[in-house]
């Protein structure tokens, strides 16, 4: 499996420097101080690798590329690379060869914020190992577990109930009723009338306002004076024939003399 992994790289700085330190004769930490900072003992390029779980910083020529150490770093952090307590551009790193033969080193950045990017850089593998550690762990303990039976057993049914779909044995399922656009309608409450609303009364103004002309007697003999004075008279009486006389505007008392046994009537008409 270890083969089949392959090599990512985590962070590249240009200008890295390196320097011999003093073996630590106490528990205190490393000072960089105590180094020859203006004088590094080699000066080069750092590039910081990982391969499965296990990050490595690697210490490359320039210009050719050719390694000139690396560490291997399993935990961070830890002892395989540790800060100074004097300034935050500065680490220790554990350095190995193939033959299993380690050395302590110190490394310094000009910038301080390549000293960032690297510290940075491996914080975030080891977050990132730690996150998939916790992963397969939890699928062991889940494999581990007793897996539950959902199948179905052999003749074991189930029922569902949907909405108002039952149906009875040996019938069919009633559709339901729908209106337009398949929204269903409650039907009316039994006995429910409309009722009409009923027409009013005329009013006793309206009547009041209201005035019916007098009745008009017939009579054959209607002079032409006449027809211009009934004026409400039917149509029927204006086309009877009217007899030629000289003087049709003469006196208007003549056409009551037409009549002269007729007992006089009130009438709302005046009398001229």
């Amino acid at each position: 499996a270890a083969e089949l992994e392959y090599e990512s790289v985590l962070c590249v700085k240009p200008d890295v420097n390196v320097y011999r330190i003093p073996p630590r004769t106490s528990n205190r930490g490393y000072r960089a101080s105590d180094w020859k900072l203006d004088h590094p003992d080699w000066t080069g390029r750092l590039r910081v690798t990982s391969k499965g779980k296990t990050a490595y910083i690697k210490l490359e020529d320039k210009v050719s590329g050719e390694l000139f150490a690396q560490a291997p770093i399993d935990q961070y952090p830890g002892i395989a690379v540790e800060t100074v307590a004097d300034s935050s551009r500065y680490f220790v790193i554990r350095i190995q060869d193939g033959t299993g033969r380690s050395a302590f080193i110190g490394i310094g950045f000009t910038d301080r914020g390549d000293a960032f990017d690297f510290n940075v850089s491996l914080q975030d593998h080891f977050k990132w190992v730690k996150q998939e550690t916790e992963i397969s762990k939890e699928s062991q303990e889940a494999d581990t577990r007793p897996k539950l039976d959902l199948g179905f057993k052999e003749g074991q049914t189930i029922k569902l109930n949907i909405g108002n779909m039952m149906t009875k044995k040996g019938g069919a399922a009633k559709p339901r009723a729908s209106g337009s656009g398949g929204l269903s309608l409650l039907p009316p409450p039994p006995g429910g009338k409309i009722a009409v609303p009923p027409i009013p009364p005329p009013s006793s103004a309206a009547i009041a306002n209201h005035v019916t002309p007098p009745p008009v007697q017939k009579s054959s003999n209607v002079s032409g004076a006449d027809i211009l004075l009934d004026l409400d008279a039917p149509a029927s009486a204006s086309k009877a024939p009217v007899p030629a006389t000289t003087d049709l505007w003469g006196d208007f008392s003549t056409a009551s003399s037409a009549v002269p046994n007729q007992a006089p009537q009130q009438s709302n008409w005046v009398q001229f």
